[in-house]
C-alpha cells in the first residue's frame, strides 16, 4: 500500500471492544438419528418405499448442521425398508459445474461413500422433463431419473437473494439443486425477481412427473443447531414447506444491535451463506427482493474461509476486504456461482486493503459516523454463529439495558501484528 494512504490512514483511532453473548433459544433436538430413523418410519412415509427400490438421495451444498449424520441415517432407514439408496449431488451449478467439483463438495462437508454407506453418483447430465409456459425449460438430473425413487434432504431457512412463500428448503432443492447447471440457469433466467413463482411452478411439475418420494427437512435454531426433523410427503411439499419457513424465519439469529456504522466479519463463505454473509444478518444483499431489517454503513471482510474452496461469491456485497482474501478467489468458482444466478453485484471487488489493519480503519474513517454521539461498531467471526460477538465501547450501556445480551469482559483494544494482521478471531 502507498506511503500516502497510510499516511491517511494510520492515524485513524479504533474503539475498544467489549465481548458479549446474545443470547437466544436453545431448542436442539437432543437425538438427530433418533428423530431421522422416527420420520422416515412413519407409517405414511415408510409405505413409499418397497423392498428392492433404487433410491436416488439428493444432497446439497450447504453446510447443513449434522450434515453427515442426516444423510448416513437416511440411507441407514432406507436400507433397512430394503431399498437399495446411493447419493447424487443435488446442488445445480455449485462445485465448479463439474461432477468431479460436486463430489468435492460433498467430501469437504463431511459426506463421502465410506461416510454414508452407500455410493455417490455424480453426473451433470439431465433430461428434459417438460417446459413451463412461459417456455423455460424443466430438468432433471439424469442418473436420479433413472432410479425407482427420489429423496431430498434439506435445511428450511429464508432466502439470501428473495423473499417469497417458499425460498430456500426442499422445492428449491428439487428445482435447482436436482436441475443441475441447465435446471439452474432456467429457474435464474427471469431474475429473482421472478425466483419464487418459478421455484413454485417449476416444483409442481417435477412432482407430477417424476418419482419424488419424500424430503426429508430441518429448521435450525439461532446456535446452528437442528430444533426440528420432518419427513414430508411429496404431495405436501409446497403447502408444508411454507409453514416450516414461517417456524424458521422466527429462529433466525441476528445482530441485536441497529443502526450500525460499521460491521466487520471476519471470514465468509458458502458454507456460512449462498451469499457468503448472510444478508439477513448484515443487512446487505445483491438485490430489491428480499426484506431486510438491518442497517450498516461500511462492512468489512476480511477473509475467505478455506471449506468455501476459492467461492468468493457476494464478496461484492462488502465495501472493503484485504488482499488476503484476494488472493484464495477461484474467479472460474465464483463467476459461474454469479453468471448463473445473474446478480452480478456480488461478484465484484470490494475496495482492497493489504492488510487487516487498514481495512477497519478505512471503514471507520470512511463510515459517517455522526462526531460525538459515538461509533456504533460490531465485529462477527461470520455471519452463521452469533452467539459470541465483539461490540464497540460506546454501545456498552444499550448492552447491559438489553436482555437478551450479556457481557463477557471489559473493553480491549484490538490487537495486529507489526504486519498489521489481526490476531485471532472475534470471540
Amino acid at each position: 500500500m502507498s506511503d500516502v494512504i497510510a499516511k491517511v490512514l494510520d492515524p485513524v483511532s479504533l474503539p475498544r471492544m467489549v465481548p458479549v453473548r446474545q443470547i437466544f433459544t436453545d431448542d436442539a433436538l437432543p437425538d438427530i438419528a433418533g428423530a431421522v430413523r422416527g420420520q422416515i418410519a412413519r407409517p405414511d412415509i415408510a409405505a413409499r418405499v418397497r423392498p428392492g427400490m433404487s433410491i436416488a438421495v439428493g444432497v446439497g451444498s450447504r453446510g447443513l448442521a449434522d450434515l453427515p449424520v442426516l444423510v448416513a441415517t437416511v440411507i441407514a432407514a432406507l436400507k433397512d425398508l430394503g431399498a437399495v439408496p446411493f447419493i447424487v449431488p443435488a446442488m445445480g451449478s455449485h462445485g465448479g459445474s463439474s461432477a468431479e467439483g460436486q463430489r468435492k463438495m460433498l467430501a469437504s462437508l463431511g459426506v463421502t461413500e465410506q461416510s454414508a454407506g452407500c455410493e455417490i453418483r455424480s453426473s451433470m447430465e439431465t433430461v428434459e422433463i417438460g417446459r413451463l409456459p412461459n417456455g423455460l425449460p424443466i430438468a432433471m438430473d439424469k442418473i436420479a431419473m433413472a432410479a425407482d425413487g427420489i429423496v431430498v434432504i434439506n435445511r428450511v431457512k429464508p432466502h439470501t437473494s428473495f423473499s417469497g412463500t417458499i425460498e430456500s428448503g426442499l422445492a428449491k432443492m428439487i428445482t435447482i439443486g436436482l436441475g443441475k447447471q441447465v435446471g439452474a440457469d432456467a429457474c435464474h433466467m427471469l431474475g429473482f425477481g421472478h425466483m419464487a413463482e418459478q421455484v413454485i411452478a417449476m416444483t409442481k411439475v417435477k412432482i407430477a412427473k417424476t418419482k419424488v418420494l419424500f424430503g426429508l427437512a430441518t429448521v435450525e435454531n439461532a446456535y446452528d443447531h437442528i430444533k426440528l426433523v420432518e419427513a414430508v410427503g411429496a404431495e405436501d411439499i409446497l403447502a408444508r414447506e411454507a409453514e416450516l419457513l414461517d417456524i424458521a424465519r422466527g429462529c433466525m439469529p441476528r445482530i441485536l444491535f441497529s443502526p450500525l456504522d460499521v460491521l466487520v466479519v471476519d471470514r465468509m463463505g458458502k458454507n456460512f451463506s449462498g451469499t457468503g454473509t448472510d444478508p439477513n444478518i448484515t443487512g446487505r444483499a445483491a438485490t430489491p427482493y428480499l426484506r431486510l431489517t438491518q442497517e450498516v454503513g461500511k462492512m468489512v471482510i476480511l477473509d475467505l474461509d478455506d471449506r468455501s474452496h476459492g467461492n468468493a461469491a457476494g464478496v461484492g456485497l462488502a465495501d472493503i476486504c484485504t488482499r488476503r482474501l484476494v488472493d484464495k478467489i477461484d474467479y472460474e468458482a465464483t463467476y459461474m456461482n454469479h453468471i448463473t444466478s445473474t446478480a452480478l453485484v456480488g461478484g465484484k471487488l470490494p475496495v482492497v486493503m493489504e492488510h487487516d489493519r487498514h481495512a477497519v480503519q478505512l471503514a471507520v474513517k470512511t463510515c459517517n459516523a455522526m462526531p460525538g454521539l459515538g461509533l456504533r461498531m460490531v465485529r462477527l467471526s461470520d455471519t452463521l454463529h452469533l452467539e459470541r460477538i465483539l461490540i464497540s465501547e460506546t454501545m456498552l450501556d444499550d448492552a447491559k439495558a438489553h436482555d437478551q445480551i450479556e457481557v463477557l469482559g471489559d473493553p480491549v483494544p484490538w490487537d495486529f501484528d507489526a504486519d498489521g494482521g489481526l490476531q485471532g478471531r472475534a470471540v
